[in-house]
């Protein structure tokens, strides 16, 4: 285990040498500060905001974080099309809730089936990482399954109602190996075509191939 987070430890330094995102963090945060600044950076300035029970945090995506944020992003809005899935995007809306002490920007986010306040579905794409629990920060916010792209690979949770001891640890997240909300999805041939370096030729490989059976 220590071997593995050593690793996952030196890709991030590496990565943010080539391709830095910063980050501010501050613990001495109160809800009317976090909205004060939600409302004075607006949507133009390029930054993602989280808060958690006091704990601030700002980051500026890297290029790399985008680029595989839009990539997932596209190639999931296929998938959509080409299964007939009903979907309801939010896009990196600020989700927040002041009774439950949180509120963020995920990189994507959608509703399947039908429109409700809050998504079922988020994606969080992983470059460097930072302070804050999101597992923690979206079981508030109730959301049903949680998509990290880090490492080249996607981890995906589910929230279950019940908590039994195991998944403590994941704030009542279970680690799973394909999603419940999209079962037909092949989770293996989308990692793949969002790690081509080519983006229309991994538009078009998933295009031909994501149809469910």
């Amino acid at each position: 285990m220590l071997t593995i987070e050593l690793d996952t430890l030196l890709k991030e330094q590496a990565l943010q040498r080539q391709d830095p995102e910063d980050r501010y963090i501050t613990d001495r945060a109160n809800w009317e500060q976090y909205e004060t600044l939600l409302n004075t950076i607006g949507d133009a300035a390029g930054y993602r905001v989280t808060y958690l029970d006091g704990v601030l945090e700002i980051m500026s995506p890297s290029r790399r974080h985008e680029s595989r944020k839009t990539l997932i992003g596209n190639l999931l809005l296929i998938y959509f099309v080409e299964a007939d899935i009903e979907y309801f995007p939010f896009g990196s809306t600020t989700l927040r809730q002041q009774e439950k002490s949180g509120g963020t920007e995920p990189d994507e986010a959608y509703c399947i089936g039908t429109d409700k306040d809050f998504p079922d579905l988020v994606i969080e794409v992983i470059v460097t990482s930072g302070s804050i629990n999101k597992l923690e920060l979206y079981r508030r916010l109730n959301v049903r399954e949680v998509w990290f792209w880090r490492n080249d690979r996607f981890s995906i949770y589910h929230l279950r109602e019940k908590i039994p001891v195991e998944f403590v640890s994941n704030c009542g997240y279970e680690l799973i190996t394909k999603s419940e909300l999209l079962p037909e999805l092949d989770i293996e041939l989308l990692t793949e075509c969002v790690k081509n370096p080519q983006p229309l030729a991994a538009a078009k490989e998933w295009r031909r191939n994501c149809q469910p059976t």
